[in-house]
């Protein structure tokens, strides 16, 4: 079956000499789905031989050998245009990239459980640092009073005045969803297990392609069904990441990410009256201060708060860890 590479989101010029171009589609335990003019392939990956440090990534642009051995073989990752990564959780200051080359991230999150709005700041920063467009959804709407989508959204906004928020019940809302993809464009989902992530991407498709787990009754917890990233072509144009649910969403750059999602609140801060004010009781405070006026939401100065206390405690950690681990070579 052959594949125009230009609906995968291939963004043109000359093709690259020395193999085979191709997107990844999916990853698998060393080896790759990969989408090539001629149609589907398996590849391997060999990143001792072909890409060094670069791990291959669902979305990456990948340059394949044929081995008459072994068949088709990764020998080259070409540059990115971004990526969606996070700090990995198994080795602390290291990136973990999760997708690549995506045009826009859309963070899922299911009306059915309670809004974490920390969480939600961590997955924003992730997605800001991509460059791509973001935006966050509510799903499960059909399962909520409207009232609840409503106090979420108004959430979200003093969080993330600026981002905006599409809310999905069934098939109501999905409108919304498709005008942010189209030919060739790349949008990837990203949330927790459960969040309705599979069941978005299902509906964009029109079938039910992808496996949807079932969520605990108590606190509506979901399993893992998504356990790969794979990138899927819709009927229309397009093309969706599904990502497996992220528990852990650690961020790379703490100050970064102070001033990505609370960039006028640091602003504000440099003119209270004290450098280290905690913005809580302290005189002459520029941020309460401003709560006290109604230009600023309160509920984002108690998470702006939150964050810095979360990320001053992130930086200690990681102090000791590189001290532990000076020692170990000494």
């Amino acid at each position: 079956m052959a594949i125009d590479l230009d609906d995968y989101g291939w963004p043109g010029g000359a093709v690259p000499e020395g193999g085979i171009l191709g997107r990844i589609l999916r990853v698998d335990r060393g080896e790759c789905d990969v989408a090539t003019a001629a149609g589907p392939v398996r590849a391997l990956s060999d990143s001792q031989r072909a890409q060094s440090e670069v791990a291959p990534a669902t979305g990456d642009w990948v340059l394949l050998d044929d081995d008459p051995e072994i068949g088709a073989l990764i020998s080259q990752v070409l540059p990115r245009a971004n990526t969606l990564s996070r700090r990995d959780p198994s080795e602390a200051g290291l990136e973990q990239v999760l997708v690549a080359n995506v045009d826009a991230v859309l963070i899922v999150h299911g009306l059915d459980r309670p809004f974490p709005a920390g969480r939600l700041e961590r997955l924003l920063v992730i997605a800001w640092d991509s460059g791509a467009d973001v935006a966050v959804v509510l799903t499960k709407a059909d399962t909520r009073a409207g009232k609840a989508a409503d106090e979420v959204a108004a959430t979200i906004r003093a969080v993330a005045p600026e981002t905006p928020v599409l809310v999905v019940g069934g098939d109501e809302g999905l409108d919304a969803v498709v005008a942010r993809t189209g030919p060739g464009r790349t949008v990837a989902l990203l949330g927790e297990s459960g969040a309705g992530k599979s069941t978005l991407v299902n509906g964009l498709l029109g079938e039910d392609r992808l496996a949807i787990g079932e969520v605990r009754g108590g606190d509506a917890k979901g399993r893992h069904t998504t356990v790969s990233r794979e990138l899927v072509h819709l009927p229309g144009g397009g093309l969706v990441i599904d990502t497996p649910g992220i528990r852990a969403v650690g961020l790379l750059d703490t100050e970064e990410a102070l001033d990505r999602v609370f960039g006028d609140l640091q602003d504000l801060s440099a003119e209270c009256r004290y450098a280290d004010c905690a913005h809580d009781t302290e005189p002459d405070c520029a941020v309460t201060g401003a709560v006290g006026d109604g230009s600023v939401d309160a509920r984002r100065v108690v998470r702006y708060r939150a964050l810095r206390s979360e990320l001053a405690e992130q930086r200690v950690r990681d102090e000791e860890r590189g001290r532990r681990s000076r020692r170990g070579r000494r």
